[in-house]
């Protein structure tokens, strides 16, 4: 169940109109590591969850992901204005001036359409989790170059925040890891001698392998 408290999970505000960086802030609303992306794809992967603890942790960051997306939505939706005006957005998407009237599409920074092919979703929770991992940490660089690309402090403020957000859930993520760590597909493979040999194809190449707990091998076709 979900309900909806009229209160943004941290309060956003900029200081002025900016439509065209309101563009590139839809690739975290719409984008392929934006917030709507990380909602959907947690509460997914959370159907298959046994562990009542990690279960709650994939639906506990997945609503925060939500609130997230209302935050992003908001931003983008007073750095639009109140113009309706394509020409202040000479690059990226301009959906939203000329089909939008101004409302924060389900759309990336070009003007491509959300879709479901974001959802990276196994039923592995091993898997799962270093999907998420990844996707965390994709998610912070994203923000890192926004952040760089605004000078607005109030707007600076906002992404800073979201920023932190994600380095949080990377790390609750990887707390989930350690626990399953020896479960599932980390379990059924990688068991072999073949799980923990190096294949050396750089020429010239180290003597050693720097790969701790990996062997260094040379391939051989004798």
């Amino acid at each position: 169940m979900f309900k909806h408290e009229k209160l943004l999970f941290h309060p956003v505000e900029i200081e002025k109109p900016n439509p065209q960086y309101a563009a590139l802030l839809q690739e975290q609303l719409g984008g392929g590591n934006g917030e709507l992306k990380a909602a959907l794809q947690y509460m997914s992967q959370s159907f298959r969850i046994k562990d009542p603890e990690i279960k709650d942790l994939f639906l506990d960051i997945a609503a925060e992901e939500l609130s997230h997306l209302e935050m992003i939505s908001q931003t983008i939706n007073m750095l639009n204005g109140h113009d309706v005006d394509a020409s202040k957005v000479p690059n990226g998407e301009i959906q939203t001036h000329v089909l939008l009237g101004l409302n924060p599409g389900l759309i990336n920074a070009s003007g491509y359409s959300w879709t479901g092919d974001y959802v990276t979703v196994t039923g592995d929770l091993c898997a799962d989790l270093l999907s998420n991992i990844a996707s965390e940490q994709r998610a912070k660089v994203v923000y890192e170059y926004l952040y760089r690309q605004i000078e607005d402090k109030k707007v600076r403020e906002t992404i800073d925040f979201l920023l932190n957000r994600e380095e949080a859930h990377n790390a609750m993520f990887r707390e989930a890891f350690n626990k399953v760590q020896n479960t599932g597909s980390n379990q059924d493979f990688g068991t072999t001698k073949a799980a923990k040999m190096y294949f050396s194809m750089s020429e010239p190449s180290p003597a050693n392998s720097s790969l701790s707990g990996v062997e260094g091998k040379k391939p051989s076709f004798e």
